[in-house]
This record gives C-alpha cells, structure tokens and sequence, in this order.
C-alpha cells in the first residue's frame, strides 16, 4: 500500500519511488509482482500520471522494476545482479587495458574474494 503524506517536504514522486523501494526490499512485493499501471496508480493517489511515470522511471533506472511495454511493469529483482554485472564488465574492461591475461584477472577475483 502506497500513501502521500501532503506534509512530509519530500516530493510526492519521491515518496512513490521511495514506498516502492522499501516494499521490495522488505519482501513485501517480490520479483515477478506486477505494479499497477502509471495511470492507475496516478488515480489511485490522486497524483498526476506524470508524477508516477516519475518515479516508475528512476526505479527502472537502478534496476528495481522492469517495464515491459504493454505486458506492464514488474518488481524486476535484479538491482543486485546488474550491479554486480557492472561491476564486473567494468573490471574485465580495466584489466584487459591493464594487459592482465583471463588467469590472472581470475585470480586475482578469488583472492579478493577470500579477503586475502
């Protein structure tokens, strides 16, 4: 359940985004869960659908929902593993400039793996 607090200073989209964020985090919505539509959700709070589509943005943006066009928008799970996706795209970029062969950039993961 989402609620705008009018008296809080944060921003109503802020609130949406934040609400999200923490429902995902605390289990309450799950990967696969189906978010309402921008405009239903806008009617539901009495906001403006540009308001949510807002917030459904930046929550796209750091991973934690994934629209998919007309099939709708999900809790997307997967803010976590592209995260670490990045990282390590990022990773394998530096060290392939770095002229470190695949062995060696493999272990030197392990060994920061294991703290040592």
């Amino acid at each position: 359940m989402i609620t705008i607090d009018p008296g809080l200073p944060d921003p109503p989209f802020d609130q949406v985004r934040s609400q999200i964020a923490q429902q995902v985090a605390e289990g309450l919505l799950v990967p696969g869960d189906k978010l309402p539509t921008v405009r239903r959700l806008a009617a539901d709070l009495d906001l403006a659908p540009g308001t949510v589509a807002r917030a459904y943005r930046e929550l796209e943006q750091t991973g934690v929902i994934d629209t998919r066009g007309r099939a709708g928008t999900f809790v997307s799970g997967d803010h976590v593993q592209r995260a670490a996706r990045e990282a390590a795209a990022a990773y394998a970029t530096r060290v392939r400039a770095l002229g470190v062969g695949r062995t060696e950039a493999l272990a030197l993961v392990e060994r920061s793996l294991h703290g040592a």
